[in-house]
């Protein structure tokens, strides 16, 4: 079971970096926005997408209820958004990596690492 959820993890997470690589895109090319803050906005849309696919269809999980897991979600994901945008000003403005390609870099490692690890030890135990 274990393999299993952690492929529904990496799916849901795809379908969360989606919206926050869309909204990313959106905020910094179209609105001319500071890639950090269009990166933590993303992070935020992003990370209520996965909240609600994780609760739902990964883990089913309604111990505890919902205002618990939101605010266990939100104290994990506080914690991937200061990895995220540490990681993120790190590979972009040091390596002069494109900012695309360090959310990426940043987006993998978190989700298979971080993310994972969290969610299921501890948001939806």
């Amino acid at each position: 079971m274990p393999r299993w959820t952690f492929i529904k993890v990496q799916a849901a997470s795809i379908a969360g970096s989606a919206a926050d690589y869309l909204t990313t895109i959106l905020l910094v090319e179209y609105f001319h926005c500071w890639y950090l803050l269009a990166n933590f906005l993303g992070n935020l849309v992003g990370g209520g997408f996965l909240f609600i696919l994780s609760r739902k269809w990964i883990f089913r999980s309604s111990k505890g209820g919902v205002r618990i897991q939101m605010a266990k979600f939100v104290l994990m994901f506080a914690g991937n958004l200061l990895l995220s945008a540490f990681g993120v000003f790190v590979v972009t403005h040091f390596f002069r990596v494109n900012y695309i390609v360090s959310k990426t870099i940043i987006s993998i490692l978190l989700g298979v690492s971080y993310n994972y690890i969290m969610q299921r030890k501890f948001v939806f135990t």
